[in-house]
């Protein structure tokens, strides 16, 4: 008996080791806190190192875990060695080398508020050097070393002043309640008593001090939705120097506009930054100006305008001959492309340089010899890198394809970028300036990949009957078996002018977490997508239903028939934001899938305008509600319209702080389908906003891809 026991064990246990052996092959759910980034590069001014932000997850246990952002180094020449300079204890946000390359200063919390700290890269221990009342990020060096120019958030009760447009509050002024919040900062006196019995002026007091506690918020703003909290008060940008020698720090701005972005001439005269005066209120404007300030005097001006655009992020050329810019055109900002421009010093010689590329961009970088300019865009499913000569405004390929550089600097004739590749969400590389002999520098991501299984997706086209070109992708399940059929999911992204494909990062987990599990994943990029020009993005105007389903049901539909292991009898559906939209309209409309996951989505049209703080989509896309016939195009688009239609068995998830999109959407379309009967179930994430998938605590990331594995598990037949 013992003897058949004992082979019995041994049984047991060599079938459980060959068991965990394979599933370790495949990737984990909790993969996801394994997966590291790098970003921010900085080559030294000697070209031999670089300084960039390694971001992870730390496991602490119990099924807990923190965010890290650390400032690193690594050397440019093999083997590549790489290595700390802060520790993990701590969050780095922005950090700036100096000029001379001897001290890198950066920004971290001290008591709560984001300080400027200097750490010497020769030897020695960080220093925090400013005390900033509204704290101190964004540090930008003096041309010699001497200063750095840093920015600080101020609320506008602690302000000085009026600003120019009027009180958003009907039939009152500025200045006739007491600024409770600048009382107890010790910025005012009190000299009214609060008292609800008194005179007008003592209500007014008394209502005045309940609102500085937020009891009760009083909104008077149009953007008053934050991320995960209602926003009553305005906060300006403002920029300071601090200055090494003395140690002492002021402020070179003030007033009631932002200053941000902001950058030194190159004899450390003045500073260029971004900025409006605001002549009516911040809310009601999107545009921006170069601004020109002389921390001498503090007096500040218009450099450069452009009627109807924003323009700013300015950027000094090496040899200080031109200025770089970002900017677009505000007639239709859903739509028009972000470009780069230049103008001369004296804000002349304006031209732009990217308009006939025909994507959007944001941001580049000035080669060392100021004739041309790198930059990074999204593009058919990557993030490319190109580069585009002044003189002429001919741009050219540095890096394209199915990857995405997603960060990147150049020095000399060094390129250092990181990389999303389909095999790795993200290595740190170095090539020369076209690209040639591209070196990777980091393996942060490789220890825990060595030995699993990826599902490379196979890239395919669809031609629309009315015009549209759309990308789409196929991944095969791991391990999948000739002649045998296979569930797939059709996954699809939101924005709705976000994009996907191979060289986008975010959803690298998720796909290959479904492949392992058994599933096949369709993704497309429908009309409406970033990363294929205006025309395409706009594909989607007054049509947010229709189309855009018509595109990815259509990639499915090619999918199915060029891969026959794909099992049309299994079908499912999922996606997040305008795809949780998408998700319910197309179940109101399609009844081919077995389940569906609607996440983070909204589903009423008209009362997303009042809800979520993204509600400039609803004009930008369609136009106001109380226009002409616009009311009806909302009903139209509406999925909540067709709610009875839906039959597939869903799953809705919301988080309690999302002011995106707004929890009502959700809980409206859950409570008409349990009304109705139908096979649904909702999941609330507490203390999460919009983001959940990809900033929100982690255990709770993995609580989401678990629910969507767990959901569809229980009405899918594997082979």
């Amino acid at each position: 008996m013992l003897h058949k026991f004992t082979n019995s064990l041994l049984l047991f246990l060599l079938t459980w080791h060959i068991a965990v052996g394979q599933g370790n092959d495949l990737i984990q759910i909790t993969d996801l806190a394994k997966i590291i980034t790098t970003t921010n590069q900085e080559i030294t001014p000697k070209g031999n190192q670089v300084l960039f932000l390694k971001k992870f997850v730390e496991e602490k246990g119990n099924g807990e875990y923190s965010y890290k952002s650390q400032l690193w180094v690594s050397d440019l020449t093999a083997p590549f060695v790489s290595r700390p300079l802060t520790s993990s204890e701590y969050n780095i946000s922005t950090f700036a080398l100096s000029p001379d390359g001897k001290q890198v200063a950066y920004s971290r919390p001290k008591d709560n508020k984001s300080q400027l700290w200097i750490l010497p890269l020769e030897g020695g221990e960080s220093q925090v050097i400013s005390q900033e009342k509204y704290g101190a990020s964004n540090p930008v060096w003096s041309p010699d070393g001497k200063k750095i120019l840093f920015t600080s958030t101020i609320p506008m009760w602690a302000l000085e002043g009026q600003p120019d447009w009027d009180n958003p509050r009907p039939g009152r002024a500025y200045g006739d309640e007491p600024n409770y919040k600048a009382i107890e900062a010790g910025l005012a006196k009190e000299e009214i008593k609060a008292n609800p019995d008194g005179t007008l002026e003592e209500l007014r007091a008394y209502l005045a001090k309940n609102t500085s506690k937020n009891d009760p918020k009083v909104i008077d703003r149009l953007n008053f939705l934050g991320e995960s909290d209602t926003n009553p008060d305005l906060l300006f940008s403002h920029l300071g120097i601090f200055d090494i020698a003395s140690g002492t720090s002021e402020k070179i701005t003030d007033g009631f506009q932002n200053f941000f972005a902001a950058d030194w001439a190159p004899d450390g005269s003045y500073v260029l930054a971004s900025s409006l005066k605001n002549i009516e209120h911040p809310d009601l404007t999107n545009q921006t100006e170069i601004w020109k300030i002389n921390p001498s005097d503090k007096t500040t001006s218009v450099l450069f305008t452009l009627e109807n655009h924003r323009v700013g992020n300015p950027t000094f050329s090496p040899d200080g001959k031109w200025i770089l810019f970002g900017g677009q055109n505000l007639d239709e900002p859903s739509y028009n492309m972000g470009m780069l421009g230049i103008i001369k010093p004296d804000g002349t010689g304006f031209k732009w340089l990217t308009e006939s590329l025909d994507r959007s961009i944001s941001i580049g970088a000035w080669a060392d010899d100021s004739q041309s300019i790198y930059f990074t865009g999204s593009n058919s499913g990557g993030f490319s890198l190109w580069n585009v000569e002044i003189k002429n405004s001919k741009i050219a390929p540095i890096i394209s394809g199915p990857v995405g550089v997603t960060s990147f600097d150049l020095k000399g004739q060094k390129l250092v970028y990181s990389l999303t590749k389909i095999e790795n969400p993200s290595e740190m590389f170095t090539s020369d300036l076209l690209n040639k002999n591209a070196t990777q520098i980091t393996k942060f991501n490789e220890g825990w990949l060595a030995g699993k299984k990826i599902s490379k997706p196979s890239a395919h086209k669809l031609n629309t009957e009315d015009g549209f070109v759309i990308d789409y992708w196929v991944m095969e399940p791991i391990d999948k078996k000739e002649g045998v059929l296979y569930p797939t999911v059709l996954e699809m992204h939101g924005g709705p002018s976000a994009m996907w494909g191979p060289g986008e990062a975010s959803m690298w987990h998720e796909f290959q977490v479904m492949t392992a599990k058994g599933y096949g994943v369709v993704y497309a990029n429908p009309r409406g997508s970033g990363g294929y020009g205006k025309e395409f993005q706009k594909g989607n105007y007054r049509n947010w239903g229709d189309g855009p389903a018509a595109d990815v049901l259509g990639a499915l539909e090619a999918s199915e028939a060029q891969f026959n292991w794909i099992d049309k009898d299994q079908l499912f559906l999922t996606g997040g934001s305008y795809a949780g939209y998408l998700t319910a309209w197309i179940v109101s409309h399609d009844h081919r899938f077995k389940a569906a996951f609607s996440q983070r989505g909204v589903y009423e049209l008209t009362f997303f305008m009042g809800e979520g703080n993204a509600w400039r989509l609803v004009p930008n896309h369609f136009g106001y509600p109380w226009e002409e016939g616009v009311k009806e195009i909302l009903d139209y688009n509406s999925p909540q319209t067709y709610v009875q239609n839906i039959k597939t068995p869903l799953l809705i998830k919301h988080s309690d702080a999302d002011l995106r999109t707004g929890v009502r959407q959700s809980e409206l379309l859950y409570k008409s389908l349990k009304i109705l009967g139908r096979p649904v179930e909702y999941v609330r994430y507490p203390g999460e906003g919009h983001e959940l998938s990809r900033t929100g605590a982690v255990h709770r990331r993995i609580d989401r891809i678990g629910r969507i594995v767990e959901f569809f598990e229980r009405y899918v037949q594997h082979p």
